[in-house]
């Protein structure tokens, strides 16, 4: 469904018997998820050179970051009708975070129909990622807003530097004719387009932020490992198994 919930379904790229296969498999969000789940994370150099790959790509090599594993998702759920919708954050600490988003149609059955609500009918965000955090991977279709979905990566973004700043969310369709579906090269101008797009702000406590990051230093401190201590994980969806 596109951002207004109609259908859209884009013509068929370019591909080949294998990657066909895959596409028919994955059919939902949840299963995309699934996938990039099971890849290991791409870390880039060292030792090797920074990359940006397509969703051939992510087939190809068998790894994804955080943008690789956004397109990769927009590239296989746009055939099942998902439009190929981003959200990009900004933090203080200028390591973005993108994840692919999609909207889901959720029918409240205790609403009743009026003039004034309209249908029962009403939609849900949800989101697909991967990343070296377990609290910024994906979240269940459960959210109302793009920026109520975008305020639940508020807590885990928190480390040793992060800080959400600012977030968009942005259609890939945007970038016309390039190639950042099925490219073999590396894509950059998405980055590009993404760090040049219009941020929305969106603003947290300095009080909460100063608390979540002194007790996500002593939790490192102490275990050595990334937290998992954040509340309403029951919205996240299941984790790979590195950070289980």
């Amino acid at each position: 469904m596109d951002s207004h919930g109609s259908r859209h379904r884009t013509g068929t790229p370019a591909l080949t018997p294998a990657e066909r296969r895959l596409v028919a498999r994955l059919r939902t969000p949840l299963a995309v998820q699934r996938y990039l789940n099971a890849l290991p994370y791409n870390t880039e150099p060292p030792p090797g050179r920074a990359t940006l790959r397509s969703f051939r790509g992510v087939v190809r090599h068998r790894t994804a970051h955080c943008l690789e594993a956004a397109l990769f998702a927009a590239t296989v759920l746009e055939q099942h009708g998902y439009p190929p919708l981003v959200i990009s954050f900004e933090s203080i600490d200028e390591l973005d975070h993108v994840i692919f988003v999609y909207r889901k149609r959720f029918r409240d059955p205790f609403s009743k129909t009026t003039p004034e609500n309209g249908s029962r009918n009403r939609f849900r965000w949800g989101s697909v990622a991967r990343s070296r955090d377990p609290g910024l991977h994906g979240r269940k279709p459960v959210f109302a807003t793009p920026r109520a979905l975008a305020a639940s990566y508020l807590d885990e973004y928190v480390d040793l530097t992060g800080r959400i700043t600012a977030f968009a969310l942005v259609d890939l369709r945007v970038m016309g004719a390039y190639d950042w579906r099925l490219s073999g090269k590396n894509v950059w101008k998405v980055e590009r387009m993404l760090l040049d797009y219009p941020h929305r702000r969106i603003t947290s406590s300095d009080r909460r932020v100063d608390a979540l990051r002194a007790r996500y230093r002593a939790y490192r401190e102490k275990f050595g490992r990334k937290p998992v201590f954040y509340k309403r994980r029951d919205r996240w969806t299941a984790l790979p198994a590195e950070f289980r």
